[in-house]
């Protein structure tokens, strides 16, 4: 029997490269442990983006490449996730009970923003994380509609703070759980940003691993505040194939570019049209838009979605897709674009400050 050793179990790893981290397990760290005992091989693999709808895959993948190493009689395999804290811009203060804050961002409205924002929370959590959504268009809120509760009242224990409202396994806080639906909010600017700063930073949230933060369309009071005052990890674009559409998503992109919040990805919304009674497929924004832009500021195309009526019925019943067709083709692209931006986040820089005491001096 040939004498097995680490860096031919390394080798064989190598040869899978990850969809999602889009490289291999060993060059992304994710490999934590080889142990060798004669014929016997045991591997941990750690990933830094939750995945249960992906291990069984990624298990039987690994499980081939290094049962075909010579010598290798039994092998086995503990996969898990750990999902870490990631850097945000400098000078901003942490977000108590969040780990991670991924903002949603459109250059432009009607291109299903606050559609991708709620059912990508909800595919995360599916995938195995704690979520949290915040509705952060104080003027047009619709995740309370889309989530099923309009009209709930968040609660207050010490009359200073708010109790995230829980829908579907989902923490989640919005204007719209302020006001009727049917109440215009008049406000300027300044009152708009620092209503966005009181529902982020007076929520107790609880042990979040990611926010997904739902943008107003374009680029103006909102996003900068996000930009200068919110812990912000990374941020998603989405956009419609037609050229108007990327015209306004590339202004999206670069202000984020600016402000130095990493783009995570593009997502694709409304790509194709297949007609419900004959099955025609016909690109009715445009085709290829979405991986053109991503190509073009070498970022990630992290999946394109198809205009399906399934997609919009979901959404205003307050069940959105994930949640009304788990086993549906469409929740499996939610699932797939939510696990790629979660390890495009992976990737990032991470935030160790956690590790460091706090030093305080007293006069005495």
């Amino acid at each position: 029997m040939a004498d097995i050793e680490q860096q031919h179990i390394e080798a064989a790893l190598k040869q899978y490269i990850d969809p999602f981290l889009q490289g291999d397990l060993v060059s992304n760290r994710c490999v934590k442990k080889i142990d060798i005992n004669g014929g016997q091989v045991s591997v941990e693999v750690v990933l830094g983006f939750p995945a249960e709808g992906y291990k069984a895959t990624l298990a039987d993948a690994l499980h081939a490449l290094i049962k075909a190493v010579a010598g290798v009689t039994e092998v086995q395999l503990n996969i898990s996730s750990r999902i870490a804290t990631h850097a945000v811009q400098k000078g901003v203060k942490p977000l108590k009970g969040v780990k991670n804050v991924i903002a949603v961002a459109s250059g432009k409205g009607g291109v299903g923003k606050s559609t991708t924002a709620v059912n990508l929370a909800l595919a995360l959590q599916a995938e195995g994380a704690t979520v949290a959504l915040l509705d952060a268009d104080i003027y047009g809120p619709s995740q309370p509609r889309m989530l099923g509760v309009p009209g709930h009242k968040p609660e207050s224990l010490d009359g200073m703070s708010l109790e995230p409202v829980m829908s579907y396994g989902l923490q989640s806080m919005s204007m719209g759980y302020m006001v009727e639906e049917d109440t215009p909010m008049i406000w300027r600017g300044p009152m708009v940003t620092q209503a966005l700063e009181q529902l982020l930073r007076d929520t107790n949230w609880r042990e979040v691993d990611y926010m997904i933060i739902d943008l107003p369309p374009g680029t103006g009071d909102t996003q900068l505040t996000l930009a200068q005052k919110i812990p912000v990890s990374g941020a998603v674009i989405v956009t419609t194939p037609q050229d108007i559409a990327l015209l306004d998503a590339r202004k999206g992109l670069k202000m984020f570019e600016k402000v130095n919040v990493p783009v995570l990805g593009v997502i694709e919304n409304m790509s194709i049209h297949i007609c419900s009674q004959c099955g025609h497929e016909e690109p009715i924004f445009g085709q290829g838009g979405g991986a053109r832009m991503a190509e073009e500021y070498k970022v990630t195309l992290l999946g394109a979605l198809p205009l399906d009526m399934a997609i919009r019925e979901h959404g205003d019943a307050g069940h959105p897709t994930v949640i009304a067709a788990p086993e549906s083709r469409i929740t499996e692209i939610y699932r797939d674009i939510a696990r790629r931006v979660a390890a495009q986040l992976s990737t990032q820089s991470k935030d160790y400050s956690y590790r460091f005491p706090t030093i305080m001096v007293e006069n005495t």
